[in-house]
């Protein structure tokens, strides 16, 4: 019995790795969110070309990960974490570096190859090191996405907006250290893909033979429904996220470090729901988890846009921490539909769904410039109601009834 329960527990080290790289990695991404309105002014920017600057980003950082996630399960390599971490090393220091809006594009765009990398095939990684508890497992994983996303912008009030924007070079160390990090996990990983290929592979055939597949229309439903969710949900985070800071200069008339600092309480807030969403997913439903997260946030976004400085701090953390424990869910009830593709779903999910949101995130940079910050507020306010939509999801019982093999009796 005792050794049965440490073969199903977690493998925490390799979890705690994973997630810390995750976190310097994102905390990377999220200083250059949080610097647009240094480079704004250095470069002479206009609000839809910081929205261009954001779709390019989301290009390579989104729209790239399920081509990475496809080609990593077909071709695992245990060394491909530390060369995504180099492109983000390299976009930041390019970045510090840049005079001109055509070479800040190209800055963001080679930083966003490394979430491209990194997303798929780290939760690949966290689905082998969870042992059945995949939703535990993934929101450690993503945890460490969250935080490093929320320190970001409070690192950049300290140590960029002071300074100027060469000291974006300063966070280039963070890619060293994740890729040290991420040695052991690269070892284990080397060390299990061969042992495990033929043993896996035998796995698979045996689970595939032992179940009916769920009806293709059923499948591709339940993921156009589980992609426009994740949709849903980043095309209000990543809005607040990218112009919160210039909502709060504009509107309230605080200084840039002040708007960073209430970046990061939105941003720390996210992260703590990311942490308990796969948990209570486990126990409680992952539908559940997801429809309330969503949708139990509209009625504190249509609130917002109204609220005075004080309010609007105390609802941007509310709405961080209700909306961020869907992902896990999400990502877990998608990676259960295809369990032999779990970094090509993972990609989809961290990339496709992003690059939408980031596309809409762009567009609001132009209604920015035509009608003002606050009108971009008010319009995003109603996005999580799309969240209800959630509502259709299928109970995980219903789909283990359709899934469930028939009993075969010999004949006689």
């Amino acid at each position: 019995m005792e050794e049965d329960a440490k073969t199903t527990r977690p493998l925490f080290g390799i979890l705690m790795a994973l997630s810390l790289a995750h976190g310097l990695n994102d905390m990377m991404q999220s200083v250059i969110t949080a610097v647009y309105p240094l480079l704004k002014t250095n470069l002479a920017l206009s609000f839809a070309e910081i929205g261009a600057v954001t779709f390019t980003y989301q290009i390579s950082a989104s729209i790239f990960q399920p081509i990475c996630g496809y080609l990593f399960d077909k071709k695992p390599n245990s060394w491909f974490l530390p060369v995504g971490l180099g492109f983000t090393m390299l976009g930041l220091l390019m970045i510090a570096v840049s005079g001109s809006l055509a070479m800040l594009m190209v800055a963001v765009f080679f930083a966003g190859i490394g979430s491209s990398v990194l997303h798929p095939e780290a939760s690949r990684l966290t689905s082998m090191a969870s042992n059945a508890h995949r939703g535990l497992a993934q929101s450690i994983f993503q945890v460490g996405g969250s935080t490093g996303w929320a320190f970001g912008p409070l690192l950049a009030a300290f140590v960029v907006s002071p300074y100027g924007q060469q000291n974006v070079a300063v966070f280039s160390v963070c890619a060293f250290v994740a890729i040290v990090g991420l040695i052991p996990v690269c070892k284990w990983y080397a060390g299990i893909l061969k042992a495990r290929k033929e043993k896996v592979d035998a796995e698979d055939r045996r689970k595939a033979e032992g179940k009916k597949p769920l009806p293709k229309k059923m499948l591709v439903g339940i993921l156009m429904l589980l992609i426009f969710l994740v949709f849903t949900k980043n095309a209000y985070t990543i809005s607040i996220s990218n112009y919160y800071t210039f909502y709060l200069i504009e509107k309230f008339g605080v200084s840039i470090q002040t708007s960073q600092i209430m970046l990061f309480a939105f941003l720390f807030s996210a992260a703590m729901g990311t942490l308990l969403g796969g948990p209570i997913g486990d126990k409680i439903g992952r539908r559940l988890v997801i429809m309330w997260s969503i949708f139990g946030a509209a009625p504190f976004a249509l609130i917002m846009p109204y609220a005075n400085l004080q309010w609007t701090l105390v609802l941007s953390v509310i709405i961080g921490f209700v909306m961020s424990s869907a992902f896990s869910a999400i990502l877990v009830y998608a990676q259960e539909l295809f369990p032999t593709r779990v970094g090509m779903v993972s990609g989809m999910f961290f990339g496709l769904a992003f690059g939408f949101a980031g596309m809409m995130s762009a567009a609001f940079g132009h209604i920015a410039d035509a009608w003002g910050i606050d009108t971009v507020y008010v319009w995003v306010s109603f996005v999580p109601l799309l969240g209800s939509v959630a509502y259709f999801l299928p109970r995980v019982r219903t789909l283990q009834a359709i899934t469930k093999a028939p009993n075969k009796k010999s004949s006689k």
